[in-house]
């Protein structure tokens, strides 16, 4: 079979097949060209939030159409950035009071980490390193490769990135050794920032921590004289629970990073808030103290109106109470596997549910990763494990019914992989 032309994000084209091709997207649901339909269990990458096009959002994005497309962000401005950008400080965490847009979650921790290191150097202070959580990670760009774990996913790259600070993953029952690591940076000085994906490891396996945990860190990082830093990426838009998941910890971050969900997952759009204290860092009458960043599709026209209809959707319609009832059903329902034993670790947080399976190779590489998506497939699901670990992370549309069909094939999976039990 001659291959398609197009190079797929984390796809191994030697080993794997050519994927469906999708012709619609409904709500949970996608369908394919050949009318077979496909329940996205993981929001097409954690980022469809309410469902696929959302009528709200889809008639933002039409509406906007009719009036602007891309126009440059420097020197000039439009309506819909102006408004937006209010409209996330009077949401977000308090203190966070300036907004820079930019396209992907990988440019937001970007734009983070050159605030940071940019806000000290203009006031003088030798500030220059960066502390991030072991198993974190943060993109795909070489500044958020950078902060992110090491391993196969940047050992190429090796060369072009900077060392930081590795903080032990503050697991449950093991936080002090976490706590103790990031004192003994914040001793050894010139420690600019805390970079941290708040309550849960995304790609990283899905790794649950507690907002006391996060609590404690951002208080050790502040003690140090470093900025922190919430990667909120995915845990933002109430994949935890809450509307941010800082919130359920207490900490008001210096920076915030956001994408995925900003825009009900419709459009790509990423936004980092800032405090006036980093905001007033670049500001001064010498312009060599610009915060030198820019996107050619910063604060594209389009991508706005649709963040603003997400933002009117979670204000008019109950999500708050779809997120409570599927973090609820995500609860009750993964732990029919706490007593299986072909399983390990069933955890959730807040809408976020996931499992282990007791294979012999885990990891991201682990060979029963591909043949679990093969599996989930075959059974009309979009699920994909990473490596051992199968989550579940469905757009907040999802039924009672549908995480049913769901948790059924995560039971059989085991056998129709093969693995014994």
């Amino acid at each position: 079979m001659i291959p398609s032309a197009v190079w797929r994000p984390f796809t191994q084209h030697a080993v794997e097949p050519n994927p469906p091709l999708i012709a619609r997207a409904e709500g949970a649901w996608l369908t394919t060209a050949d009318g077979r339909r496909i329940l996205d269990a993981i929001s097409s990458w954690w980022v469809t939030t309410h469902g696929h096009r959302h009528p709200a959002i889809m008639a933002a994005i039409r509406g906007a159409t009719e009036t602007l497309d891309q126009i440059i962000f420097a020197g000039l401005t439009h309506e819909a950035a102006e408004r937006l950008a209010r409209e996330l400080v009077q949401v977000a965490p308090a203190g966070l009071c300036h907004v820079f847009f930019s396209d992907s979650g990988s440019t937001a921790i970007e734009v983070a980490l050159k605030m940071a290191l940019g806000a000290f150097r203009n006031r003088g202070e030798p500030r220059t390193r960066i502390a991030a959580l072991e198993g974190g990670y943060h993109g795909d760009t070489i500044g958020a490769m950078s902060v992110g774990e090491r391993g196969v996913f940047n050992a190429a790259y090796e060369p072009l990135l900077f060392e930081v600070e590795r903080i032990p993953f503050p697991a449950p029952g093991r936080e002090q050794s976490a706590y103790d690591a990031l004192e003994r940076a914040g001793r050894r000085g010139g420690l600019a920032a805390l970079l941290v994906e708040p309550l849960v490891l995304g790609a990283g396996g899905m790794r649950i921590y507690k907002p006391a945990a996060l609590a404690e860190l951002a208080r050790l990082a502040r003690a140090a004289g470093a900025l922190v830093i919430a990667d909120e990426v995915m845990t933002g838009w109430g994949r935890t629970g809450t509307l941010f998941a800082c919130e359920q910890a207490g900490v008001s971050p210096d920076i915030l990073c956001t994408s995925k969900g900003l825009t009900g997952g419709a459009i790509p759009l990423a936004a980092t808030l800032a405090t006036a204290e980093i905001f007033e860092a670049h500001w001064s009458t010498d312009r060599s103290r610009t915060f030198f960043h820019s996107s050619s599709y910063t604060a594209n026209p389009i991508a706005c109106a649709a963040a603003l209809a997400n933002l009117a959707v979670w204000r008019d319609e109950p999500v708050a109470k779809r997120v409570a009832a599927l973090a609820a059903a995500q609860e009750a329902r993964i732990r029919r596997f706490e007593n299986d034993p072909r399983f390990t670790n069933a955890r959730t947080c807040g809408t976020i549910a996931a499992v282990d399976l007791k294979v012999g190779d885990a990891g991201y590489l682990a060979e029963i990763g591909p043949r679990l998506r093969a599996f989930f497939l075959s059974r009309g699901l979009l699920a994909r494990p990473l490596g051992d670990v199968v989550y579940l992370m469905p757009p907040y549309c999802v039924t009672e019914a549908e995480l049913d069909l769901l948790y059924d094939s995560i039971a059989e999976a085991p056998d129709a992989v093969g693995l014994a039990r």
